[in-house]
């Protein structure tokens, strides 16, 4: 209790901001279905963020915060539970309240009237809360217990819609994926642990932490006199970024994240903005000294193919979510390219970016699913209400739907004026600069970043284009009337907001030079590198050229119907709407193969297994039942036949006490007889 009296301000508006969303979850779970309204779970998130604000304006560019408590001890090594706030925490929790807050405004309308409403309140809470554990968690066990409970959360909501076979696919596919990365995370723990006895992450990885030490060691890992070889700082460092990966979706691991659509809109912008996939990268960050050389080169390679592969699926998907869904995965390669060149700050000033304008992607295409499924409930009509196909023309219908759409097109596109504009081409420009000190190999990299940018332009473009432009599909396919409607204002308010912190102002007063941003300057920047002047100059151009002429190509295609004679249906097309194949590939080179495996397994389990034993047990039982027959007509007939003889002779003897004199001279004869014939036998063998 005099720990908790001595905690600081700051820290005690940390708690605040923690413990709004897990006392929202417990009225929630206590009032149970009787809770149909939302208004208990805003409260609680509200509280977080005015929370989350003070902690920000007292921690940002300050000394940092570390309050700490006893918690439990093993042998001589005791563990603490402890809050760590600094840059990267304060932004964090300022960033997870900011773009949570929005949407459970937003969800009070979208979700009203479903029947599992006091479900969701209740994941939400619950989800809120794991993030903000995790973010200014101050050991890797903490990080670790916020790590699970963030997948578990993720899980019931993914699966909010139970009844649909989707769902519940979609989920437990997330979970498992998700499993194989949390191995990777515990084994990175695991090897810390193991040479330095400790898991808080100031001692690990402070200024003077114990893992930047060891880095000046050479080839020898060592602390206070254990000594591991250096190639487990790049096994550690690899697993932890195994884990990474499958929560933030790289590949080969990325497989989940579109399947998870099956989810509410509301939950997609909050999984893809600023929680679930942003977790990797923020770990990342957090223990980003313990990365050498090789584990950066593997983390900028699979951002760098991820990126790429993610965009190009996205050129062909139709579902409007899906489509977004390989956006994020694409966007989160980009952060994971700042991470392996060296420029953490620059990866969380993306993931902030982009928070923002992903936000309002997801939220604009669930108002707009949520009118063409009251359209389809209107009409009786047998479409998909998420297939863009069936779209077109809300342009007219949804108005303010449409224009902050195109704010948050923009800023994932790139061009100026938006955030996402000085976030990419920090990215982009400091990875040319990096590549000039790599070998010819790893100057592939930015290459396939600023082609990646590109494609990003084209799909977007096609995607607002297709959705708000020409005439609405479903009246040309049905010859009917249809009079869509703009997004109710409990809707648009959140959206509105969001729209303009895509904008460049709030990070920025100089809207084309990234280096003049406050949140980057907040992250120590590497010495390594340095300035080319020319990339400032060229790769800015080069990057709004191409995005202006892609989106002029799908301009013409998507908006003006002017395809290309050649046709869009090639093997291409299909190479990239079946996602590269890779679910197929999976299913057959993974999935049937373990089940054949299993099915294998399981009859010479059946057959050899079950029949040794079933051979070895009916031989034990014939064993017993033959050991039963002797003891019962043999043992018991001898020991019962002395007995049946001792009780004969002692019936004989108990005569000769009668109290008749002929009895005892019979006695004495017989006696004088036996004697007589044991001595005879003795003495004349």
């Amino acid at each position: 209790m005099e720990q908790l009296n001595q905690l600081s301000i700051p820290v005690l508006a940390a708690l605040i901001v923690l413990l709004a969303p897990l006392f929202s979850f417990f009225v929630s779970a206590i009032a149970g279905k009787r809770l149909r309204t939302g208004v208990p779970a805003t409260v609680a998130i509200s509280v977080s963020l005015v929370a989350a604000v003070f902690v920000f304006v007292r921690v940002w560019n300050r000394e940092q915060i570390h309050e700490q408590l006893s918690w439990f001890q093993i042998g001589n090594n005791t563990f603490s539970a402890g809050i760590l706030l600094n840059n990267l925490s304060a932004i964090m929790l300022l960033l997870v309240c900011v773009i949570a807050l929005p949407v459970h405004i937003y969800s009070m309308k979208y979700m009203k009237g479903d029947p599992g409403i006091h479900r969701y309140w209740l994941y939400l809470s619950l989800f809120c809360f794991a993030m903000l554990g995790l973010v200014m968690a101050d050991s890797l066990l903490l990080m670790y217990i916020g790590w699970e409970l963030v997948g578990f959360a993720s899980y019931l909501l993914i699966g909010f819609w139970f009844t649909k076979p989707a769902a519940i696919k979609a989920n437990k596919k997330a979970f498992l994926i998700n499993r194989i990365g949390d191995l990777g995370f515990l084994v990175g723990i695991a090897i810390i642990y193991t040479q330095f006895q400790t898991l808080d992450l100031v001692a690990l990885f402070g200024d003077r932490g114990m893992v930047r030490e060891a880095l000046n060691n050479g080839l020898q890992w060592t602390y206070d006199e254990h000594t591991m070889p250096a190639i487990w700082l790049t096994v550690a460092g690899g697993a932890f970024f195994l884990g990474a990966m499958a929560k933030s979706a790289q590949f080969p691991f990325h497989i989940w994240l579109p399947d998870a659509m099956e989810g509410p809109t509301s939950v997609s912008s909050l999984i893809h903005a600023a929680t679930m996939v942003a977790a990797g990268v923020f770990m990342l960050v957090r223990i980003a000294p313990l990365f050498d050389d090789q584990v950066l080169l593997l983390i900028g390679s699979v951002g760098a193919f991820t990126a790429l592969m993610a965009a190009t699926i996205a050129l062909t998907q139709q579902d409007i979510k899906k489509i977004l869904a390989f956006s994020t995965i694409s966007q989160l390669g980009f952060m994971m390219v700042a991470i392996g060149i060296g420029q953490f700050g620059v990866a969380i000033f993306h993931l902030v970016t982009h928070a923002f304008f992903k936000c309002l992607l997801f939220l604009s295409a669930g108002a707009v699913i949520h009118e063409m499924q009251h359209l389809k409930a209107k009409h009786n009509l047998t479409i998909d209400p998420q297939d863009i196909r069936n779209m077109g023309g809300l342009k007219k219908y949804m108005p303010q739907t449409f224009r902050l759409t195109l704010v948050a097109a923009l800023a994932l596109a790139g061009l100026p004026l938006t955030a996402g504009y000085l976030s990419k081409d920090a990215i982009l420009i400091f990875s040319f600069e990096w590549s000039e000190w790599q070998v010819a190999w790893w100057k592939l990299i930015p290459i396939s970043l600023l082609i990646t940018s590109a494609l990003t332009a084209f799909y977007i473009a096609r995607l607002v284009f297709k959705v708000f432009y020409g005439k609405l599909r479903l009246e040309e396919n049905n010859k009917n009337v249809y009079q869509p409607h703009e997004a109710p204002k409990v809707m648009l308010f959140p959206m509105l907001f969001l729209g303009l912190c895509s904008l460049f102002p709030l990070f920025s007063y100089n809207p084309l030079i990234f280096e003049d941003t406050w949140l980057i300057k907040g992250f120590e920047l590497p010495e390594t590198l340095e300035r080319v002047n020319i990339y400032h100059t060229v790769i800015p151009a080069a990057v709004n050229g191409l995005a202006i002429v892609m989106i002029f190509i799908a301009w013409r295609w998507y908006a003006k119907g002017r395809y290309p004679k050649v046709g869009l249906q090639g093997s291409l097309y299909r190479f990239s709407f079946s996602q590269w194949y890779l679910n197929l590939i999976y299913e057959k080179g993974l999935v049937k193969p373990l089940l054949g495996l299993s099915k294998i397994l399981y009859a010479i389990d059946r057959v050899v297994i079950d029949g040794v034993v079933g051979a070895a047990t009916g031989f034990i039982r014939s064993l017993a039942n033959f050991a039963q027959w002797l003891d019962r007509y043999f043992v018991d007939a001898i020991v019962n036949g002395l007995g049946k003889g001792a009780f004969l002779m002692g019936g004989v003897l108990r005569g000769s006490r009668k109290g008749k004199i002929q009895y005892y001279i019979f006695s004495m004869f017989l006696v004088l007889l036996i004697v007589l014939f044991v001595g005879l036998k003795v003495f004349n063998p």
